[in-house]
């Protein structure tokens, strides 16, 4: 995997961290339901060793439209053996890898608004990702040493994922050394074993020692997701929060200061949007074999590689604000899903304001504005034409849907924002809502219509990119005093506001370095052009449009890193050469941009290419020096090309300046001391 320093990983990590919410949906997920999951009940048993499991599911279910053929998608890699209907009746049931359906054909048509109950024998191995539902990410897992059901694996039948909100009791054996973390409350009893075998001569007696852990979780949400294994548990109830930390025994040491910051966030998102679902939260450690974090009703899901003695509190933010945005309210269809990952990337960038001020504010707004920018090319309102795993469908999702909230912020003031968003947590809390529900209360509470805001930044695509110019005018000392101020203003600015959008409307904010004190204003910005007129007290050095980033638009540095973040997406699919032509755009952009030399440098060491990489890493080194880890991992790289290439001594002479800059992001110092005593060796390929 290609080395991605944290504070650049940002936006990719978003991008991927999307995962947790979504799961690959067939191409027919964007066509009318026409059924609805009310109830699960659920017996799997679970075989880590075999990687196996056993599973009999009772679904029960209601017809939207008069019904002959009822649809679930269920894993690949598990096989029905057997369907029933309410009465034991077995029936015909059609597997379909293509799309990862179980379809079944009813004895007789169900009735828009009858409900029934089908019954579901399945079994099967989940080991890989070779049967996902979405290729190549392995979202089920079972094993010995950690395994994971998550709803989005499909490892029982699924309707209307991520919208069909479902009741769920599910009982789940497992080997008796494993704990079970699910949603709601839960019972653990001992099941017998089998007679154990007879042992052959000079082994001992074998036995299968096994318990049955219970959960029942009657409120309709999405308690899909199983985690089982051996786990080291931290407990707080600290603010009134039962808290859980299950977290590896390796990272047993950190369970107390995860807990603590996991309740700060918790408690902080009970002021913004009132009461979770529940008071109980268990933050649950999970392998690096599949996605970065995924969240359940009580459950915060986050991936090893997360688990340090340096917090990744922005990613646990994101996981536990899902408990108001997923849990609670969902989006009522495909088109409305940034009501939950845009509204919990906010809420992350909220808490962000929070804990680390306006400056930590500030660059997680920049994050949002390249993942908005990154793929806008189909308007929001529209995305679930989109293949919900696609990085224009996660980057509108996400981004694009924090940042409306953003500017919404703007417009309403923090007051009225505040409560706009309590309001809809509060209204729509256990139901699926939609845009129109949010608007409506947003409207209610700005008390004026905000048509022309949502249109915009929803029906359209694309963004301003604003420039300013304007002439200055000394006022003549006979100039009459304003109320409230000791002197009259002394100069007067004439000017225009231009962007390429006809249609835009926003009101944005111009600040004005004087060679006194700082103004700001707020000017309302319609159309291409814009004419304004302000007055100063001193004499005006400088006028910076929107500089605190409160309005989504277009900059060099956003297309910048919005061609650099595409890049480091292809690179992740393994389209290397998509990649490239990427990060030459970014170079288009800034010739001396180091980070773009580096992205590149990057894909030509994958490539064994260490000629062209050698070049690229000088190329970061000579270019702008932003960000600044891009030093040291550069003298890192080429350290370890003069490695593979024979050439010991300019290899330890680039660890060595590597060393010389102090600069440990990553590991970087650790690695250059590694390679000092042992020459770099170049991973031979399986292939």
């Amino acid at each position: 995997m290609l080395f991605q320093p944290r504070r650049q990983r940002r936006v990719l990590k978003t991008s991927i961290f999307l995962l947790l919410a979504f799961a690959a949906l067939p191409g027919r997920a964007a066509e009318k339901a026409r059924l609805r999951v009310d109830d699960y009940q659920i017996d799997a048993e679970l075989n880590p060793h075999a990687h196996s499991i056993s599973a009999h599911a009772k679904v029960k279910f209601t017809a939207l439209a008069d019904l002959n053929t009822a649809i679930f998608e269920l894993h690949n890699g598990l096989k029905v053996t057997k369907v029933t209907d309410d009465s034991g009746k077995p029936q015909d049931a059609e597997r379909l890898a293509a799309d990862s359906t179980v379809r079944v054909q009813l004895a007789k048509t169900l009735t828009k608004d009858s409900s029934t109950t089908l019954t579901f024998d399945y079994d099967g191995e989940l080991d890989s990702a070779d049967n996902s539902p979405v290729q190549g990410l392995k979202l089920a897992s079972i094993d010995d040493e950690t395994t994971y059901l998550l709803y989005s694996g499909r490892w029982f039948p699924v309707s209307g994922y991520g919208i069909n909100r479902f009741t769920a009791t599910m009982h789940i054996t497992v080997p008796a050394h494993m704990v079970v973390i699910g949603s709601g409350p839960g019972t653990v009893n001992d099941t017998p074993p089998p007679a154990p075998k007879k042992a052959s001569s000079g082994s001992a007696p074998t036995s299968n020692l096994t318990k049955t852990y219970s959960f029942t979780w009657d409120k309709p949400s999405f308690p899909g997701t199983i985690i089982a294994g051996a786990f080291q548990e931290f407990k707080s109830d600290e603010a009134g929060v039962d808290l859980h930390v299950f977290f590896k025994p390796t990272h047993q040491n950190l369970g107390a200061s995860y807990a603590e910051t996991a309740v700060k966030e918790f408690t902080f998102f009970i002021t913004m949007y009132g009461i979770a679902p529940s008071s109980t939260l268990r933050i649950v450690e999970i392998p690096d074999d599949t996605v970065p974090a995924a969240w359940a009703p009580e459950m915060a899901v986050i991936a090893s590689r997360a688990v340090t003695e340096k917090i990744n509190y922005r990613l646990l933010a994101n996981t536990i604000a899902h408990q108001w945005w997923g849990v609670s309210v969902s989006p009522a269809s495909l088109d409305d899903w940034w009501l939950c990952d845009g509204f919990a990337r906010y809420s992350e960038a909220l808490y962000v304001e929070r804990a680390a001020g306006q400056a930590g504010l500030e660059e997680a707004i920049k994050d949002m504005s390249v993942g908005a920018l990154a793929y806008d090319t189909v308007p929001l309102a529209t995305i679930g034409k989109l293949d919900m795993f696609s990085p224009e469908f996660q980057s509108l999702a996400t981004d694009k849907g924090a940042m409306i909230l953003h500017m919404l912020r703007w417009v309403e003031g923090d007051q009225k924002f505040d409560q706009a968003m309590r309001t809809f947590a509060a209204n729509f809390a256990g139901k699926s809502a939609s845009l129109d529900d949010f608007q409506t209360i947003a409207e209610k509470n700005y008390g004026d219509k905000l048509t022309w805001f949502f249109t915009q930044w929803l029906n359209s695509t694309g963004a301003p990119e604003f420039k300013v110019k304007y002439t200055v005018y000394r006022l003549g000392n006979n100039a009459k005093p304003v109320a409230g101020k000791e002197r009259p203003p002394g100069f007067r600015v004439v000017g225009q506001i231009n962007q390429d959008l006809d249609l835009f409307r926003m009101p944005v904010e111009l600040k004005i370095d004087t060679d006194g004190r700082t103004e700001e204003r707020k000017i309302d910005v319609v159309g291409t052009d814009s004419a304004f007129t302000l007055e100063t007290f001193g004499r005006p050095r400088r006028i910076s449009i929107d500089p605190d980033n409160r309005v989504l638009k277009n900059s060099t540095d956003v297309k910048l890193r919005a061609s650099i973040q595409r890049g480091q997406a292809l690179v992740q699919q393994g389209d290397l050469a998509g990649a490239l032509l990427e990060f030459n755009k970014a170079l288009e952009v800034n010739k001396n941009s180091s980070l773009a030399h580096y992205r590149v440098a990057e894909v030509f060491f994958l490539q064994k290419n260490y000629q062209a990489a050698a070049n690229a890493y000088r190329d970061s080194l000579n270019g702008d020096g932003d960000p600044r880890w891009t030093e040291v991992w550069s003298h890192v790289q080429l350290g370890k090309i003069f490695d593979v290439t024979g050439q010991r001594e300019r290899a330890t002479n680039e660890y060595r300046q590597a060393l010389q800059t102090n600069d440990n992001t990553q590991g970087a110092l650790d690695e250059a001391r590694k390679y000092m005593q042992k020459s770099f060796e170049q991973p031979k390929s399986n292939g």
